[in-house]
This record gives C-alpha cells, sequence and structure tokens, in this order.
C-alpha cells in the first residue's frame, strides 16, 4: 500500500519533505502535484521506477521523460541550452512548460530518446516540488500521470491514493492542482517548435 502524505502547499514542512525525499533516496515511486496536475516521479538512477513509470502510463521505451528541476542553473547541467534558447527558457521559467534538449553526459542513456539523445526538462512554478527538490538536491525523473486512455493529469491525492495504491509507494497531498498538462517546445533542432499545446501559452515560442 501506497503511503500519504499530507504536506501544507504553501508551507511545507521540513520534517516531512525529508521523508519524502530519503524515500526517494531508498528507490521509492511517488505521485506528486505540480502546477500542471499531479506527476509520477523517481531518482535519476532508478531503473525500476523508470519502469514503473512506462507500465503505469502504459508507455514504450520512446516517452520522452522529464527532468523536473529546481532552478535554471540545474537544469543547465543536465541539457544544452544556446543562446536563443536561453533567453527564451529562462523568461519562461518557472512555469508550467516542458522543454525538449540535447542531453549532457549528466543524463543516464536510458533516460534519453534513443534515436534524438533529447530529454525533457522543466522549472515548476509550485513551492512544494520546489522545497523537495532543493532537500533532495538533484532533478526528479518525471512524467505527467496521464493513465492510458484519459488525456488530462489527475489531480487529487485521494483518488490516486486508491486507483495505484499497489503500483506507487508513496502519494502527496497538498490541494487540488490545476487538469492541464504543460505546453512542451521541442527545441532540440535549433528552434522551437510547439509539440503540445497545454497550460504555458505556446504563442511565446510559434514561429
Amino acid at each position: 500500500m501506497a503511503r500519504f502524505v499530507d504536506i501544507h502547499p504553501d508551507n511545507p514542512q521540513q520534517r516531512l519533505l525529508e521523508q519524502v525525499a530519503e524515500a526517494l533516496r531508498e528507490g521509492a515511486l511517488i505521485a506528486y502535484p505540480t502546477d500542471s496536475g499531479y506527476a509520477l516521479g523517481c531518482q535519476l538512477g532508478n531503473r525500476e521506477g523508470r519502469d514503473r513509470i512506462l507500465r503505469i502510463r502504459g508507455l514504450d521505451e520512446k516517452h520522452h521523460f522529464t527532468l523536473m528541476c529546481r532552478d535554471f542553473a540545474q537544469l543547465g547541467q543536465f541539457v544544452h541550452v544556446e543562446n536563443a534558447a536561453f533567453r527564451a527558457i529562462k523568461a519562461a521559467t518557472p512555469g508550467p512548460y516542458t522543454f525538449i534538449l540535447p542531453a549532457t553526459g549528466e543524463v543516464p542513456r536510458r533516460l534519453m530518446h534513443p534515436k534524438k539523445k533529447t530529454v525533457g526538462v522543466r522549472i515548476p512554478d509550485h513551492v512544494l516540488v520546489h522545497e523537495l527538490l532543493g532537500v533532495l538536491g538533484e532533478p526528479l525523473l518525471t512524467s505527467t500521470l496521464i493513465l492510458p486512455g484519459e488525456d488530462e493529469p489527475r489531480t487529487l491525492g485521494w483518488e490516486i491514493k486508491e486507483e495505484l495504491d499497489h503500483q506507487v509507494d508513496l502519494v502527496i497531498e497538498a490541494g487540488e492542482t490545476p487538469a492541464q498538462p504543460t505546453t512542451v517546445v521541442d527545441w532540440s533542432e535549433g528552434y522551437p517548435e510547439v509539440v503540445r499545446r497545454g497550460s504555458g501559452d505556446p504563442d511565446r515560442f510559434a514561429a
């Protein structure tokens, strides 16, 4: 059964954040709220966690995973960002955007797109996630919690606990979240291409 942790959305309790970070270090797969619905997350080196995310979501090996980063400095360790992209991405973060960029050597190969060698990155505008990433000290390997046959992310922790009780290890509750996923912008070819229109304004990246 999944552990259910109720954390204050605006003033996250440090003790609880540390417990979640420790669970992640021990190999846990968590469901956690973001500024664009719930997501699944685990440590970057957690192979089993990665595979469990694919199974829960019904995805194949070509799925673009996302690294949930605390800030732009951390993001820059894991992807190559050219000057034109740098300014535009920095201006749009933190916020409900996911950017697909060429991965650096810091990203395990199994997390990259098998042909493009790219990975998704994002910096959420969400106090709890920001603080959790600070305690963890590294990005979270993450994927929006959209179940097979659905097109919107889950928004309520207790519903996730009921439905995925034996598929995840820990569910964070922090109040209801928005039900619209991020806007995804592919910048891997040196220019922005909006590949999914979501809660972030896509027009700022329109050609």
